[in-house]
C-alpha cells in the first residue's frame, strides 16, 4: 500500500512538530508512528517513517526481527501485526515499535513525556468498539473507574507517573459484552526539556515484503 502524500491537512505534516521518544533523537534513527499512539494496534490503517542519518533509500526494514525490505523508501504502511524496527547506516537501528491485534488496547501518546506536561492514556476496543466500566492501572493499583470514560489524564505529568500501565473494561462486539484487559504498556516521565526534531522527510513510495 502507498504511503501518504504529505500536504497542509495531512497528519503526516504534524510528525516534524513532534518531540523524539529518544531525548537523544538528533543522533540516533527514530520510528514515528501515525496515528501517533503507542501502541499502535493493526485495525488503524499505521504508517511508520524511519529518520536517521543518510539518505532515505539507505533504510532497512525488520519486522519480528527478520529482514523485511530494504532501499526502497522510509516509510511503512502497516497493515500485520508484529513488531517492527528501521535502520539507517549512518544512526543505526530504531526502537521498536509494536503493532497489535488485540480486543482492548491502552494507548500513550507517541512523543517525549516531559515532567510538567499533560498527557492522556485512551482505552481502545477493536476497530473501536464501544467499552465499558473501564479500569485503569499503574502497575497493580486502580487509578481510576469510569463507567462511561475510556481516557486517563494525567496532569501534570510528574516523574513518579513513570510505569507500566494498562487498561480493563467491557468490550461489545456482535451482540455480547465480555471483559478484556489490555496489554501493560510503559509510560516514562522525563524530566528535562524537549530536544529538536529531525525534519520529517516526505514518504514517496510504497513497500511490499521480500
Amino acid at each position: 500500500m502507498p504511503c501518504p502524500h504529505p500536504t497542509l491537512a495531512s497528519p503526516m505534516v504534524a510528525l516534524a512538530g513532534w518531540c523524539p521518544i529518544s531525548p537523544t533523537a538528533a543522533q540516533t534513527t527514530q520510528l514515528l508512528v501515525e496515528p501517533p499512539w503507542m501502541l499502535a494496534v493493526e485495525w488503524d490503517q499505521v504508517t511508520l517513517t524511519c529518520q536517521g542519518l543518510g539518505t532515505t533509500s539507505d533504510t532497512t526494514w525488520y519486522k519480528d526481527g527478520q529482514r523485511w525490505e530494504q532501499n526502497r523508501d522510509h516509510c511503512l504502511t502497516v497493515t500485520e501485526r508484529g513488531t517492527y524496527t528501521c535502520d539507517r547506516p549512518g544512526s543505526g537501528h530504531s526502537p521498536t515499535v509494536r503493532v497489535l491485534p488485540d480486543s482492548l488496547v491502552l494507548q500513550v501518546p507517541a512523543w517525549l513525556l516531559v515532567e510538567g506536561d499533560t498527557v492522556t492514556l485512551r482505552c481502545r476496543g477493536w476497530q473501536n468498539m464501544s467499552v465499558t466500566g473501564v479500569q485503569f492501572y499503574h502497575g497493580d493499583e486502580e487509578v481510576r473507574m469510569s463507567l462511561n470514560g475510556t481516557e486517563l489524564s494525567l496532569s501534570p505529568l510528574q516523574l513518579n507517573h513513570s510505569g507500566s500501565y494498562h487498561c480493563r473494561g467491557q468490550v461489545y462486539y456482535r451482540g455480547s459484552q465480555n471483559w478484556h484487559s489490555s496489554a501493560p504498556v510503559t509510560v516514562t516521565v522525563h524530566g528535562e526539556p524537549h530536544p529538536s526534531q529531525p525534519p520529517s522527510v516526505p514518504c514517496l513510495g510504497t513497500l511490499s515484503p521480500i
